[in-house]
């Protein structure tokens, strides 16, 4: 198995709905905040090479969209979704697999892209796309709170082309690389754990975004069940702490992978990696 992570572009997003309840005061000691509230966020997708498939997970805004839509998520920074994948010495045409975690915009919208004659096509041409079948049933009948991060242009082509898959239930995706279901954030999002050299890397997703989110209270404003992903969060943090497992923060800017402790203090990362140096550990 090879392991190949880089981040798409930054964009920059509400400090306080990112993390709920949680006071300001407390947050920006983890995240500094502009003048305006707004908070640097990641785009990070990673790409798994096994038995002779070239899986993609998430793939962030992409660029179809207006200027207008652009303009304000603030976005800056990355290596493309193009460079980042070329850095590793991959293409469009070269993934098999596109695993979506779930369906809110920043996660899926580099699925589908304008070509030459500005029809909307699948931007992996030789890729089966994956969600979860619950994630995409709700997408297709979204409550008020998601509805805005649904974009009809991000899915529907998806269907179109004929090349969209579910997943049903949790379980092994391939060998080394296993799905699993949560529903706090959002019905039916996939936490991909791959098993790598013996250990586990568990990509966090929107269960865990950042490093600052590792505490079991810091929460999004944006989870549809906030007490239900505090027991998943939980569940998973009991599993996973204390052990030589990394996670992978999507949306983190500064910490790519982080292994957590359970400390006298709650659950907290004791070290943070880039994706490589943690594969480099003995």
């Amino acid at each position: 198995m090879k392991l190949h992570s880089f981040n798409i572009a930054n964009f920059r997003i509400d400090g306080g709905a990112m993390f709920g309840v949680v006071p300001k005061l407390i947050w920006s000691n983890y995240i500094e905040a502009d003048d305006n509230n707004l908070i640097p966020l990641a785009l990070r997708s990673l790409v798994i090479e096994t038995h002779g498939r070239i899986i993609l997970i998430d793939n962030g805004i992409g660029d179809k969209q207006g200027k207008k839509f652009l303009k304000r998520l603030n976005i800056f920074g990355g290596e493309g979704l193009e460079g980042g994948l070329a850095r590793g010495g991959y293409s469009f045409s070269d993934i098999t697999d596109v695993i979506l975690t779930h369906l809110h915009f920043d996660h899926c919208g580099g699925s589908i892209m304008k070509n030459s004659e500005g029809q909307l096509t699948p931007t992996f041409p030789n890729a089966k796309y994956w969600v979860s079948k619950t994630q995409w049933n709700n997408a297709m009948n979204p409550n008020p709170r998601e509805a805005d991060s649904f974009l009809p242009e991000n899915l529907l082509p998806i269907q179109e082309a004929g090349v969209l898959m579910f997943i049903e239930q949790a379980g092994e995706f391939c060998s080394g690389v296993e799905l699993r279901l949560v529903d706090g954030h959002t019905p039916g999002q996939i936490i991909p754990v791959i098993t790598i050299a013996n250990r586990k890397l568990i990509y966090g997703a929107d269960l865990f975004p950042t490093k600052a989110h590792i505490p079991v209270k810091y929460n999004m404003a944006y989870d549809l069940e906030v007490t239900k992903t505090m027991e998943e969060k939980t569940a998973w943090l009991n599993e996973f702490a204390d052990t030589r497992a990394a996670f992978f923060f999507e949306h983190d800017t500064q910490s790519e992978c982080g292994q957590v402790s359970n400390t006298e203090r709650g659950f907290k990362v004791t070290n943070s990696y880039t994706l490589n140096e943690w594969l480099s550990l003995p």
